[in-house]
């Protein structure tokens, strides 16, 4: 079944996909920014993708556009997973949200935010989840210097 499903996701969207890739059981799409949402829509209302398992993203400080936001989906029905993966630039690292589409996106997208610094247009909540307010930088950048002190917060009793 997961072959039927792949190959059904790759004639949809295939062709206007930069990089498709199957790897480790798993279907890896490349899109562009522009196309996340609709995509995300397709893979949730066509495919049967109910779930929205993470939302992560990987530096390539050396690369053009810098980071790859990585989308993790799974079907609860076929049991199959497929990652999408948007190419964002260090300049402006921002994509649209998916909280419209999965509510889990909530969390995701402010982890995804405090470690790398991404944006996610219309998410309205992106406080620190993991960080304190007033830490500078995010930490999984890989031009973050590992030695470098945060200010100390005073404890809140």
């Amino acid at each position: 079944m997961a072959g039927t499903i792949h190959e059904q996701v790759t004639a949809r969207w295939g062709g206007t996909a930069e990089d498709v890739a199957l790897a480790h059981g798993t279907l890896a799409l490349v899109i562009g920014a522009e196309r996340l949402v609709e995509v995300a829509r397709s893979l949730k209302d066509e495919f049967g993708f109910d779930m929205l398992l993470d939302i992560t993203a990987v530096d390539w400080p050396e690369r053009v556009p810098r980071f790859d936001v990585v989308y993790h989906f799974y079907t609860t029905r076929d049991f199959v997973r497929v990652r999408l993966k948007v190419r964002v630039p260090a300049d402006a690292p921002a994509v649209d949200s998916l909280v419209a589409l999965y509510r889990s996106a909530h969390y995701a997208e402010r982890e995804c935010h405090d470690m790398y610094g991404i944006d996610f247009r219309g998410n309205d909540d992106l406080r620190p989840l993991l960080l304190y307010e007033g830490f500078v930088g995010h930490p999984l950048r890989k031009d973050y210097p590992k030695d470098r002190e945060q200010p100390l917060v005073p404890y809140r009793t």
